[in-house]
């Protein structure tokens, strides 16, 4: 790739990385092609469609969360709790990340795989109701991390999830 070349599409990455922490993945890329200050066939040339330049901004971001829930460490339960917060900080800053579980894409569904195996593991334990399931769970955090966009509180929001996921069993 050309030196100008390789610039504007660090360019356009950094526009979109903006962008779409603000207003998520509706932004129009002509809107993000002005703010890189670029042409919109400039964009295409290296993204020919919202859906890569998107992948290309949200996956070292979201793939790191996912490697986190891989190797989760200690009592499973809190580990999907302390997850499940990581997911609300990072939504809390950013926008994209809503559209991120949502959006179809690999890197969603190796995001609901993770949530799916933190989920597993933390009702193999007992720490979770057995009837939650991987697309309740999802369904859930949609809600929750669109609702932060909202201006609700996070913390609030995070116990009542965190608190309606637990076993009701009796030890």
């Amino acid at each position: 790739m050309r030196a100008d070349a390789a610039r504007n599409r660090e360019k356009v990455l950094a526009a979109a990385r903006e962008l779409f922490a603000v207003k998520g993945i509706e932004v129009p890329l002509d809107e993000i092609a002005a703010h890189a200050g670029v042409g919109p066939g400039t964009v295409y040339r290296h993204f020919p469609t919202k859906q890569a330049l998107f992948q290309a901004v949200t996956d070292a971001r979201v793939s790191a969360m996912i490697e986190s829930a891989s190797a989760p460490t200690g009592d499973p339960g809190e580990a999907l709790a302390a997850f499940l917060g990581r997911m609300a900080d990072e939504a809390a800053a950013k926008r994209d990340l809503s559209d991120a579980i949502e959006v179809p894409s690999e890197l969603r569904d190796r995001l609901h795989a993770a949530l799916g195996g933190l989920l597993q593991r933390a009702q193999e334990a007992g720490a979770v109701r057995p009837d939650v399931t991987t697309k309740d769970l999802v369904a859930l955090m949609k809600g929750m991390l669109r609702s932060l966009h909202e201006g609700a509180n996070p913390d609030v929001l995070l116990g009542i999830v965190v608190s309606g996921l637990q076993s009701r069993r009796k030890p």
